[in-house]
């Protein structure tokens, strides 16, 4: 079979961050807990296209942060062009600035045993996860070297306690983001310190 037809039946036959096989019904893996990206729908139909063309694929997580991108670039060539108008209208009265947004909720212990702020629904950068069966110390112990590698707001979350995680699992995450974008901006460093499996994930109550 070409590479690229392995690599498109591999996508959507196994765990991507893993390889544990799985159904394609199959939400979570059994293996590391990672949520599984969908094989049906549009977004499963380009992935295949992609692979069978290229014989890679950058993760779904890319067009979120192209879409972002786009948005971004718009927001700045309104901007400028409302500039230009303003400059050729000549001095007008502005009124006073909106308050700021809040920000998200303060977090609470020492980096390494971040506590997530109660209620809150946010993102985060999971670094790892490990089965609860395994026990407390294997996380504890890594989200202390992560937190010794300069990763900001590191701690452990057990999974079976927020709705919108799989539970069963001990998850170290790094950072509490209140929009996807920030989450993913704080990936690429996350990757930078070894942690190439880390991804970003929505933690609800």
């Amino acid at each position: 079979m070409p590479r690229r037809r392995v690599a498109a039946f591999l996508s959507e036959e196994t765990c991507p961050r893993c390889g544990t096989a799985r159904t394609r019904s199959q939400t979570y893996c059994v293996e590391c807990g990672l949520r599984l990206p969908k094989v049906t729908g549009a977004l499963a139909g380009w992935r295949r296209h992609w692979l069978r063309g290229v014989g890679w694929y950058p993760g779904d997580w890319v067009w979120l942060a192209l879409i972002l991108a786009a948005v971004a670039a718009g927001g700045a060539a309104a901007a400028v062009e409302t500039g230009h108008r303003h400059a050729l209208a000549g001095p007008t009265t502005y009124a006073a600035p909106a308050p700021p947004l809040a920000p998200v909720a303060k977090v609470r212990g020492r980096n390494g045993h971040t506590v997530w702020p109660p209620g809150l629904d946010a993102w985060t950068v999971v670094l790892l996860s490990s089965p609860s069966t395994h026990g407390r110390k294997a996380p504890l112990a890594a989200a202390a070297h992560a937190a010794k590698s300069g990763l900001p707001q590191v701690g452990v979350l057990r999974s079976s306690t927020f709705a919108s995680l799989h539970p069963g699992y001990y998850v170290v995450f790094s950072g509490v983001y209140g929009a996807p974008g920030d989450a993913q901006a704080a990936l690429e460093t996350v990757r930078s310190r070894g942690y190439g499996g880390a991804y970003v994930l929505r933690v609800a109550p």
